[in-house]
């Protein structure tokens, strides 16, 4: 799959992303927030002009009653404050909107994670409320809160 932006190109993650996604994981301003990852056969690659810049994912609720889906996203901190992340998360969002479907998305970040909070209100998502002792910190490996925000369809920016 291949999905195209004004900037970024979101596609299948391949074998050779795999070395540039953990070495975006493993920089301290992405590792505090993400444990480590295992596969990465159900991510989109993030590309900015050919180069891989971090990864999005999304999994989807197939039952007709709920037909939603979750959205998680990594950059690289290079990337950061540039509107990189917003345009991807647009870009995921608006095909599993129109083709996919999907009439709500979540995005479930930690509870202190503001600069991440601010970039998905900026898509259009809205806190929904706080989910208690929700994931494990990668450092600490105590559970920390997690906000869970949500979007609804025509609230897409």
């Amino acid at each position: 799959m291949e999905l195209r932006g004004d900037r970024l190109v979101l596609r299948d993650a391949v074998e050779g992303d795999v070395a540039r996604l953990r070495e975006i994981l493993e920089t301290p301003e992405v590792a505090k927030w993400w444990g480590p990852v295992d596969e990465f056969d159900d991510m989109l690659a993030i590309t900015r002009g050919g180069e891989v810049i971090g990864a999005i994912q999304y999994e989807e609720v197939e039952d007709p009653m709920y037909r939603s889906a979750g959205i998680d996203i990594f950059l690289d901190p290079r990337c950061h404050g540039q509107g990189y992340g917003q345009e991807a998360i647009r870009i995921l969002a608006r095909w599993l909107i129109e083709e996919r479907g999907h009439h709500r998305l979540t995005i479930d970040p930690a509870a202190h994670n503001e600069t991440a909070i601010r970039a998905y209100e900026r898509v259009g998502f809205r806190r929904v409320g706080i989910m208690r002792a929700y994931e494990r910190d990668p450092g600490t490996k105590r559970f920390h809160d997690g906000l869970l925000m949500d979007l609804l369809a025509d609230e897409l920016i």
